[in-house]
């Protein structure tokens, strides 16, 4: 059974792959804008801020760095993920290639070091079933499965959403774990798109469909995968958006 691959029948479920398809038939059309040619990286930059923002605001927080003086910790957490993510070009893809645990453990530390003390940060939770299940997800992203890159990403997604294994900034983490994945896999690989404001947009969606997927049924399994497809097809809409703007 070397062969087997266990996400092979998340690819198979109604409606999956023809939503993936139009994500990555989006998403080319973005990088072939032709400000995106050469202005790509300004484009990934203002990219970046707007899925900071919006993957902060799905975390409770806020949408703009200070708030009555205080910077807002989310949002600060948010955005150095989101910088050490921005264009692509980054060190976290060769962790990811060969550690997908350490990469995590670091997008966490980014994350919420203004949330949690320093002895947390990159640590699941003491409980047991965290640190087992991490593992697990670890061995499925290096297992070599042939899903499409917008299956694998939205596993790993639902998985770190749902199982909340540190406690703190588990959303912000899930979301660039996400778009981690995309950029990794070529299927947006300068970070252009930006799922994070569709799903902060439709959020009530978001949150029900991240709760189909814990349940595992085949239903729940499918809403989650189509809304996060949807989630890169807007994206990509979003990043057609700011070439747009940027060119003019």
């Amino acid at each position: 059974m070397a062969d087997f691959d266990p996400l092979a029948p998340l690819a198979d479920l109604p409606g999956v792959a023809a939503a993936g398809d139009e994500a990555r038939e989006a998403l080319g059309r973005a990088h072939r804008h032709k400000y995106n040619l050469r202005g790509w990286p300004t484009a990934a930059a203002e990219a970046s801020v707007r899925a900071a923002r919006a993957s902060s605001v799905l975390d409770g927080g806020t949408l703009v760095l200070a708030n009555a003086g205080e910077a807002d910790p989310i949002l600060s957490g948010a955005l150095r993920v989101a910088e050490a993510l921005e264009g692509g070009a980054t060190a976290l893809v060769g962790v990811w290639q060969r550690a997908p645990l350490q990469a995590i453990a670091r997008l966490h530390a980014l994350a919420a070091s203004d949330l949690a003390d320093d002895d947390r940060l990159g640590r699941p939770r003491a409980d047991g079933d965290a640190a087992r299940r991490l593992e697990l997800l670890g061995d499925i992203m290096t297992s070599g499965t042939k899903v499409p890159a917008h299956v694998l990403a939205a596993v790993a997604h639902g998985e770190l959403l749902t199982l909340e294994p540190f406690g703190v900034a588990d959303g912000v983490v899930a979301r660039a774990v996400s778009r981690l994945i995309t950029i990794n896999s070529g299927l947006d690989p300068h970070g252009l798109g930006v799922p994070e404001m569709y799903w902060m947009r439709q959020s009530g969606d978001y949150k029900a469909s991240a709760r189909g997927f814990a349940a595992g049924t085949p239903d729940g399994l499918t809403a989650w995968l189509i809304n996060s497809a949807r989630g890169l097809h807007a994206g990509a809409r979003e990043a057609l958006s700011i070439a747009q703007a940027l060119s003019e």
